[in-house]
Protein backbone atom coordinates (compact mmCIF):
# COMPACT_ATOMS: atom_id res chain seq x y z
CA UNK A 1 0.00 0.00 0.00
CA UNK A 2 3.01 2.29 -0.13
CA UNK A 3 2.22 3.11 -3.76
CA UNK A 4 -1.30 4.14 -2.77
CA UNK A 5 -0.02 6.59 -0.14
CA UNK A 6 2.41 8.00 -2.67
CA UNK A 7 -0.36 8.42 -5.24
CA UNK A 8 -2.62 10.18 -2.71
CA UNK A 9 0.23 12.47 -1.63
CA UNK A 10 0.99 13.41 -5.27
CA UNK A 11 -2.71 14.03 -5.96
CA UNK A 12 -2.96 16.28 -2.89
CA UNK A 13 0.10 18.22 -3.99
CA UNK A 14 -1.22 18.74 -7.51
CA UNK A 15 -4.68 19.67 -6.28
CA UNK A 16 -3.18 22.51 -4.23
CA UNK A 17 -1.64 24.08 -7.34
CA UNK A 18 -3.39 26.98 -9.01
CA UNK A 19 -4.92 26.46 -12.45
CA UNK A 20 -2.00 28.37 -13.98
CA UNK A 21 0.55 26.22 -12.17
CA UNK A 22 -1.22 23.01 -13.23
CA UNK A 23 -1.28 24.22 -16.82
CA UNK A 24 2.46 24.99 -16.73
CA UNK A 25 3.23 21.65 -15.10
CA UNK A 26 1.23 19.62 -17.61
CA UNK A 27 2.81 21.47 -20.54
CA UNK A 28 6.31 20.95 -19.14
CA UNK A 29 5.63 17.26 -18.42
CA UNK A 30 4.60 16.50 -21.99
CA UNK A 31 7.15 18.80 -23.68
CA UNK A 32 10.24 17.34 -21.99
CA UNK A 33 10.09 13.94 -23.75
CA UNK A 34 9.01 15.54 -27.04
CA UNK A 35 11.93 17.98 -26.96
CA UNK A 36 14.31 15.10 -26.16
CA UNK A 37 13.13 13.07 -29.13
CA UNK A 38 13.19 16.06 -31.48
CA UNK A 39 16.69 17.08 -30.44
CA UNK A 40 17.92 13.53 -31.05
CA UNK A 41 16.20 13.18 -34.42
CA UNK A 42 16.26 16.68 -35.91
CA UNK A 43 18.72 18.80 -33.95
CA UNK A 44 18.62 22.07 -32.06
CA UNK A 45 17.61 24.52 -34.80
CA UNK A 46 14.69 22.37 -35.97
CA UNK A 47 13.52 21.84 -32.37
CA UNK A 48 13.67 25.58 -31.65
CA UNK A 49 11.68 26.38 -34.78
CA UNK A 50 9.14 23.67 -33.98
CA UNK A 51 8.70 25.04 -30.46
CA UNK A 52 8.29 28.57 -31.83
CA UNK A 53 5.55 27.32 -34.17
CA UNK A 54 3.67 25.89 -31.16
CA UNK A 55 3.51 29.11 -29.16
CA UNK A 56 -0.01 29.84 -28.08
CA UNK A 57 -1.33 33.40 -27.86
CA UNK A 58 0.19 35.01 -24.75
CA UNK A 59 -1.70 34.03 -21.62
CA UNK A 60 -1.12 36.32 -18.73
CA UNK A 61 -2.60 35.53 -15.38
CA UNK A 62 -2.61 39.20 -14.45
CA UNK A 63 0.12 38.50 -11.92
CA UNK A 64 3.30 40.57 -11.96
CA UNK A 65 5.82 39.35 -14.52
CA UNK A 66 8.24 38.22 -11.78
CA UNK A 67 5.54 36.01 -10.27
CA UNK A 68 4.80 34.47 -13.67
CA UNK A 69 8.49 33.80 -14.30
CA UNK A 70 9.13 32.10 -10.96
CA UNK A 71 5.91 30.08 -11.29
CA UNK A 72 7.19 28.71 -14.60
CA UNK A 73 10.62 27.97 -13.10
CA UNK A 74 9.02 26.15 -10.16
CA UNK A 75 6.76 24.02 -12.38
CA UNK A 76 9.71 23.24 -14.66
CA UNK A 77 11.67 21.97 -11.64
CA UNK A 78 8.77 19.76 -10.58
CA UNK A 79 8.38 18.39 -14.12
CA UNK A 80 12.10 17.66 -14.19
CA UNK A 81 11.82 15.48 -11.09
CA UNK A 82 9.21 13.33 -12.84
CA UNK A 83 11.07 13.21 -16.17
CA UNK A 84 14.64 12.56 -15.04
CA UNK A 85 15.71 10.52 -18.08
CA UNK A 86 14.47 13.27 -20.39
CA UNK A 87 15.63 16.31 -18.49
CA UNK A 88 19.20 17.47 -19.02
CA UNK A 89 20.03 21.18 -18.86
CA UNK A 90 19.40 21.88 -22.56
CA UNK A 91 16.01 20.18 -22.60
CA UNK A 92 14.95 21.89 -19.37
CA UNK A 93 16.08 25.24 -20.70
CA UNK A 94 14.23 24.86 -24.00
CA UNK A 95 11.01 23.90 -22.23
CA UNK A 96 11.30 26.73 -19.69
CA UNK A 97 12.05 29.15 -22.55
CA UNK A 98 8.88 28.12 -24.41
CA UNK A 99 6.73 28.19 -21.23
CA UNK A 100 7.81 31.79 -20.75
CA UNK A 101 7.26 32.65 -24.44
CA UNK A 102 3.72 31.28 -24.13
CA UNK A 103 3.12 34.00 -21.56
CA UNK A 104 4.66 36.69 -23.73
CA UNK A 105 7.86 36.77 -21.66
CA UNK A 106 10.92 37.03 -23.88
CA UNK A 107 13.88 35.16 -22.42
CA UNK A 108 17.08 33.67 -23.83
CA UNK A 109 18.50 30.17 -23.79
CA UNK A 110 22.23 30.46 -23.17
CA UNK A 111 24.78 27.77 -23.88
CA UNK A 112 28.32 27.92 -22.61
CA UNK A 113 31.45 25.85 -22.28
CA UNK A 114 33.34 25.29 -19.05
CA UNK A 115 36.03 27.90 -18.54
CA UNK A 116 38.78 26.11 -16.65
CA UNK A 117 38.62 22.44 -17.39
CA UNK A 118 40.88 20.20 -19.43
CA UNK A 119 37.88 18.24 -20.69
CA UNK A 120 35.05 19.70 -22.74
CA UNK A 121 31.87 20.43 -20.82
CA UNK A 122 28.85 22.40 -22.01
CA UNK A 123 25.85 23.73 -20.11
CA UNK A 124 22.55 25.48 -20.93
CA UNK A 125 20.43 27.87 -18.89
CA UNK A 126 17.72 30.52 -19.36
CA UNK A 127 18.08 34.23 -18.69
CA UNK A 128 15.52 36.98 -18.49
CA UNK A 129 17.00 40.47 -18.81
CA UNK A 130 20.38 39.13 -17.67
CA UNK A 131 18.93 37.28 -14.65
CA UNK A 132 19.69 33.55 -14.57
CA UNK A 133 16.45 31.65 -14.00
CA UNK A 134 17.22 27.94 -13.84
CA UNK A 135 20.73 27.86 -12.48
CA UNK A 136 22.90 29.56 -9.88
CA UNK A 137 24.00 33.16 -10.30
CA UNK A 138 27.64 32.10 -10.69
CA UNK A 139 26.98 30.21 -13.93
CA UNK A 140 28.80 33.00 -15.81
CA UNK A 141 31.94 32.38 -13.77
CA UNK A 142 31.84 28.64 -14.49
CA UNK A 143 30.83 28.76 -18.17
CA UNK A 144 31.76 31.02 -21.06
CA UNK A 145 28.45 31.64 -22.87
CA UNK A 146 28.24 31.86 -26.64
CA UNK A 147 27.08 35.25 -27.91
CA UNK A 148 23.68 34.07 -29.09
CA UNK A 149 22.18 30.62 -29.30
CA UNK A 150 19.27 31.18 -31.65
CA UNK A 151 18.90 33.29 -34.71
CA UNK A 152 15.82 35.47 -34.55
CA UNK A 153 13.10 33.73 -36.60
CA UNK A 154 12.12 35.58 -39.74
CA UNK A 155 9.31 38.07 -39.19
CA UNK A 156 9.59 38.08 -35.40
CA UNK A 157 10.51 41.15 -33.44
CA UNK A 158 11.91 40.88 -29.97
Amino acid sequence: MVWWKLLVRKYNTISRLSATERSLLVRALYLLPIVTIMLNLKGLRFTQNWLMSRITPPRSSGDPIETQIWEAVKMMRIATRYNQPWANCLKQSLVLWILLRDRGIISEVRIGIERESAKFSAHAWVEYQGIVLNDTDDVHQRFQAFDRLFEQPVGERL
